[in-house]
C-alpha cells in the first residue's frame, strides 16, 4: 500500500482542488448569462425561440468539437495553458455581446464562446486526475463536480442580479448581464493561472502512480516517471468501447441537462407567467438541489459500490424519468410544487452527469489519457446539446406544449438508465484488506 501523504502534499491537493473548482465554475459566468438574458432579449429585440435555438445549437456544435481537440491539447500541453486561453476567449465574447444590438453579434460571439468554453472540462478533470488516486475519486470528484452545479447556480443568480437590479447602472439593462460576468471571469482566470500546476512533479512532489496500491516513497526525490509515447496513449484511449458507450449515453443525458440549463427561465416565463426576475431565480433551484445529487452519487459510487461508477448512474437516471414525469403535475400546484419538481430533476440529472463525465472518465482514461477520455464523453454528450434546443423549440411550440418537453425527457432517461445498467459491474477496485 502507498504511504501517508505529507503535510505539503495535503496543502497542494487542497490548493489544486480549490483553484480548479473555481477555474471551471468560472466558465459558467459567461455561459449562463445568455440564458438569463434570453427573456429580456425577447422583450427588447423581439427574438423568437427559433432564433435562440440557432444560436444555442451552433454554440453547442463548437463546444462539442472542441471537446475532442481540447482533450488532446490538454493531455499534450497541460491544462494550465489551455484552460487559461479558454477563459480569455469566453470573457472577451461576453464583453462584445454586451455591446450587441443586432442578431449577428449574439450569433457569432456566443458561437465563438463555445470554443473557449470547450477547453474547461477536459482540462480541469485532467488536473484532478493527476493529483488524486482512483479509490479516492468517487468522493473527491463528487465534491469537486459541484463546481459546475454551484457554478451554474451562482452564475445564474449573479447574471440575474446584474441584469435586473435597479441600483447598478439600471439604464444599461440586460447589457450588465454580459459585462459583469466577464469582469468576474477575468479575476477567476488570474487566480487559476497563478495558483494551479498540471501535476505534482511540477510542484517538486512525486507523481502518484496509476495503481492505487503501488508504493510511493513520499520523502524521496521526485522519481522520473516512465514516459509513454503520447500517440500510444491516444490510440489506447480512443480504442476503448466502454468510453464510447458512456459517451453515447451521455448524448441523451446532456441533451436533457442543457435543455433545462438554457430553457428553464423561458419555460417559467411563458408557461407559468413568472416575472423575469422570478424566472431567473426559480431556475437556479435546478442547480441548487443538483448539488446534493452530485455529492450523493460520488459518495455512493466509492463507499457502497467499491468505486464502480455505473450502478448509481443507472439508478439515478431511472429516478430522473420519474421526476420528469411528475413535474408538470407538481408545477400545477404552485410555486412550491414547481420548485420541488425542478429540484428533483436537478438532483437526478446532475448526479449521473457528474459521474459519467468526471470519475468514470478519469478511471477509463487513467492519468495519462484522462483529458482525452473526458473529451470523448463530453464531446459526444455535447452533440446531444446541439439537438436539444431544436427539440425544445419544436415541441414547446407544438400542440404538446412545454409539458411535452418533460415527457420526452422521460424517454431519454429510461433509455440512458438501461444502457448504464449494462455496465453495472465495470471497474471498481479490490478492498484494501484483500489487496495486501
Amino acid at each position: 500500500m502507498s504511504g501517508p501523504l505529507t503535510a505539503e502534499q495535503h496543502r497542494w491537493r487542497y490548493r489544486i482542488f480549490a483553484v480548479t473548482w473555481v477555474g471551471y465554475a468560472g466558465f459558467y459566468l459567461c455561459r449562463k448569462n445568455f440564458s438569463v438574458c434570453m427573456p429580456m432579449l425577447t422583450h427588447d429585440l423581439g427574438y423568437s425561440k427559433t432564433d435562440f435555438a440557432h444560436i444555442i445549437a451552433l454554440y453547442s456544435l463548437m463546444y462539442a468539437l472542441g471537446q475532442f481537440y481540447n482533450g488532446i491539447l490538454n493531455d499534450r500541453f497541460g491544462p494550465r495553458l489551455i484552460v487559461t486561453i479558454g477563459h480569455v476567449i469566453a470573457l472577451a465574447c461576453s464583453v462584445v455581446m454586451g455591446f450587441g444590438h443586432v442578431y449577428a453579434v449574439f450569433f457569432v460571439f456566443y458561437v465563438l464562446n463555445g470554443v473557449g468554453q470547450s477547453t474547461g472540462w477536459s482540462g480541469t478533470v485532467k488536473n484532478m486526475a493527476t493529483w488524486f488516486r482512483h479509490r479516492e475519486r468517487g468522493v473527491v470528484m463528487g465534491y469537486w463536480c459541484t463546481c459546475y452545479v454551484l457554478g451554474g447556480l451562482a452564475a445564474t443568480n449573479f447574471a440575474t442580479w446584474a441584469a435586473t437590479n435597479e441600483l447598478l447602472f439600471p439604464q444599461l439593462g440586460w447589457r450588465r448581464g454580459f459585462w459583469a460576468p466577464a469582469i468576474a471571469l477575468a479575476v477567476v482566470s488570474a487566480l487559476y493561472v497563478v495558483f494551479t500546476r498540471n501535476k505534482p512533479s511540477d510542484a517538486g512532489l512525486p507523481d502518484f502512480p496509476e495503481d492505487d496500491d503501488a508504493p510511493v516513497s513520499y520523502g524521496a526525490p521526485v522519481p522520473v516517471r516512465e514516459e509513454v509515447p503520447f500517440w500510444d496513449v491516444f490510440k489506447e484511449v480512443y480504442s476503448k468501447p466502454v468510453i464510447w458507450l458512456t459517451g453515447g449515453t451521455y448524448f441523451l443525458v446532456k441533451a436533457t441537462r442543457y435543455a433545462f440549463i438554457f430553457w428553464l427561465p423561458l419555460y417559467l416565463s411563458q408557461a407559468l407567467a413568472y416575472s423575469d426576475a422570478k424566472s431567473g431565480y426559480m431556475s437556479s433551484v435546478y442547480e441548487f438541489v443538483g448539488f446534493f445529487g452530485v455529492i450523493l452519487a460520488g459518495y455512493l459510487s466509492d463507499k457502497v459500490w467499491n468505486s464502480r461508477r455505473f450502478p448509481i448512474t443507472s439508478i439515478m437516471l431511472f429516478g430522473l424519468a420519474a421526476a420528469c414525469f411528475i413535474h408538470p403535475h407538481l408545477a400545477g400546484l404552485g410555486t412550491v410544487g414547481c420548485a420541488v419538481g425542478i429540484g428533483l430533476i436537478g438532483m437526478m440529472t446532475f448526479g449521473p452527469d457528474a459521474i459519467m463525465s468526471g470519475p468514470a472518465a478519469q478511471d477509463m482514461g487513467s492519468q495519462r489519457g484522462a483529458a482525452m477520455a473526458a473529451g470523448i464523453i463530453n464531446g459526444l454528450g455535447s452533440f446531444g446539446q446541439i439537438i436539444s434546443p431544436y427539440i425544445v423549440a419544436l415541441i414547446a411550440d407544438s400542440k404538446y406544449g412545454w409539458n411535452g418537453v418533460f415527457y420526452l425527457f422521460v424517454v431519454f432517461a429510461i433509455v440512458s438508465g438501461g444502457l448504464m445498467a449494462t455496465l453495472w459491474n465495470y471497474g471498481g477496485h479490490q478492498p484494501a484488506a484483500s489487496a495486501r
